[in-house]
């Protein structure tokens, strides 16, 4: 049987990594894994002991909403003004969805059909380049590196593009890259967006992961913002919740309403305790944030100066929960595959070629700071003692 749909995917390439991780591991050996960006902190106390209360109610064990009950959807709205300072209408500008990656996904399907065209930053998170593609949609990948101006390159894919991209896909903090905006370059892309007829789709994964006092911006706090923009937020990274699958879409109730009739079609919502529970921990558990920034921080560095230590030169990110290494030299013409896979051989560390992240990512590998600060330290003697090329 032919599965067209997904015949012309390329093969994952981080399964690759997996295998050996999970062989090794069979085998006895010790792999730190800075792989797979799963988070390892607890979620917070408040929303699993509500997660429990709830989940002994046999009301909530029936269908909920796909929108999201209102009280989770106006806990999202107050969490925005507090952080960001944006006003959104809980009833029209905001959705919950189960997960980003759920959202985006059927996002795509709302807004993009075969021959439509999208923007997309490359390297990219995968689900950013094949949600449209999943969609039918052509997706034109914007480069984004050092040294290059992004939005001066975003101008000239636009531009050059036939048929005109409908929808630009953003992501910042980004993920794998780690590049950083501020919020000019939010007023820039929203100006462009509305003189050209666009709509910006802006991922706020890391909302609340910046590093040295950088702050990561909302695009809906650019005025004029919800006439051309949605944004996504997760609680997965901010309040270490990865599993319960909460986010939302919030900014233009167009596309929000679009969307929900969308889902109203396809699920029945998240499991009503989790949704009450996400809703507690977003009201009662507002620090928690700053102690997960706090920590990923403290692992950033930890990573960064052992790194650097032992002479694979990178620099700290200011934001994400992620590392993005340029290949040293002396390994550089082995490719992010084949170095990655010697790292979880010989050296028993787990990271994520950069070529899975699209072709744009060749040349770096991407660790992912979900070990503690003793087990970081641990991996970098490894690599130091696996890698005898490097001259640190």
């Amino acid at each position: 049987m032919e599965f067209r749909r997904i015949t012309s995917l390329p093969p994952y390439v981080f399964s690759i990594i997996d295998s050996l991780k999970v062989e090794a591991r069979r085998a006895g050996q010790d792999v730190v894994d800075l792989g797979f960006g799963n988070p390892d902190l607890p979620s917070p106390d408040v929303a699993v002991n509500k997660l429990i209360e709830a989940a002994q109610n046999p009301r909530n064990h029936r269908y909920s909403s796909s929108r999201g009950i209102p009280k989770l959807r106006q806990a999202f709205a107050d969490l925005y003004m507090r952080r960001f300072g944006v006003d959104l209408d809980a009833d029209i500008e905001v959705i919950n969805t189960i997960g980003a990656k759920e959202g985006l996904s059927h996002l795509m399907w709302v807004l993009l059909q075969p021959g439509d065209a999208v923007l997309v930053p490359s390297p990219s998170y995968p689900i950013h380049l094949y949600a449209p593609l999943f969609a039918g949609a052509e997706v034109r990948e914007i480069p984004l590196g050092t040294g290059s101006d992004f939005f001066q390159t975003m101008q000239e894919r636009w531009e050059y593009s036939w048929p005109k991209p409908r929808v630009i896909l953003l992501s910042f903090p980004h993920n794998p890259t780690t590049t950083c905006v501020d919020i000019e370059f939010m007023q820039q892309v929203v100006d462009f967006a509305r003189e050209h007829e666009v709509l910006l789709v802006h991922d706020l994964a890391y909302a609340d992961l910046g590093f040295d006092g950088y702050s990561p911006p909302s695009i809906l706090q650019v005025p004029g913002a919800k006439d051309v923009a949605v944004e996504l937020y997760s609680m997965t990274k901010s309040f270490s919740m990865a599993g319960w699958r909460v986010a939302f879409l919030a900014g233009n109730a167009e596309v929000v309403a679009a969307l929900a009739k969308m889902k109203s079609y396809l699920d029945y919502g998240t499991f009503q305790p989790i949704q009450i529970a996400a809703t507690v921990a977003m009201n009662e558990a507002g620090d928690h944030p700053k102690l997960v920034n706090d920590i990923y921080q403290g692992r950033r560095d930890a990573l960064c100066d052992g790194l650097n230590r032992i002479g694979w030169e990178v620099e700290p990110p200011q934001g994400t929960m992620f590392v993005w290494a340029p290949i040293p030299e002396p390994y550089r013409e082995m490719g992010s595959v084949e170095l990655a896979s010697l790292m979880v051989r010989d050296g028993k560390v787990a990271a994520s070629p950069g070529v899975g992240f699209g072709p744009g990512g060749e040349g770096f590998v991407r660790f992912a700071l979900i070990e503690n600060e003793h087990r970081i330290g641990q991996a970098v003697r490894n690599l130091r003692a696996s890698l005898p090329l490097l001259t640190g």
